[in-house]
């Protein structure tokens, strides 16, 4: 099971990793994410069924997670919160600004909001993202719309 494990964890690492940076500016705190995420697919992995793929029960898992995280660290200020600084990324300079006013807008989106805009920005189906996210598949496409139109 283990090896099983490792296996799947190698071939997802992208998409929890994406994760990590969607709701975590500082490394140490992606770092601390990842682990927990990594902890709670871990312990969650016998249970698994296969009634969706394994990419949606890691997202949803993931997704879980992170939100959760989130909305403790909304409770208690951070450094990071105070601090209020984009990560550094390393593009051309025009694309690192693009790249700034993107992180701005998806950081002001709540926690839901930005898990289901990070799954729509990945290519993801509003299916899947239902599947993930516990939705119908037309709230999916209202919710992408208003993050949209805002």
């Amino acid at each position: 099971m283990k090896q099983e494990f490792l296996h799947t964890i190698g071939e997802n690492e992208g998409l929890i990793l994406k994760i990590c940076n969607i709701y975590c500016r500082e490394s140490e705190d992606r770092e601390d994410l990842y682990q927990d995420i990594i902890i709670q697919l871990w312990k969650s992995f016998p249970k698994f069924e296969n009634r969706s793929s394994i990419s949606t029960w890691i997202y949803r898992i993931s997704l879980n997670v992170a939100i959760s995280r989130y909305r403790k660290n909304l409770k208690q200020p951070s450094q990071e919160q105070l601090n209020n600084e984009l990560p550094v990324i390393d593009h051309q300079e025009v694309k690192e600004e693009d790249t700034k006013v993107l992180y701005q807008a998806i950081d002001s989106l709540s926690s839901v909001e930005k898990a289901i805009i990070m799954l729509y920005m990945e290519g993801i189906k509003y299916r899947q993202i239902g599947d993930i996210m516990n939705l119908t598949e037309s709230n999916v496409g209202f919710k992408i719309n208003v993050i949209k139109k805002n």
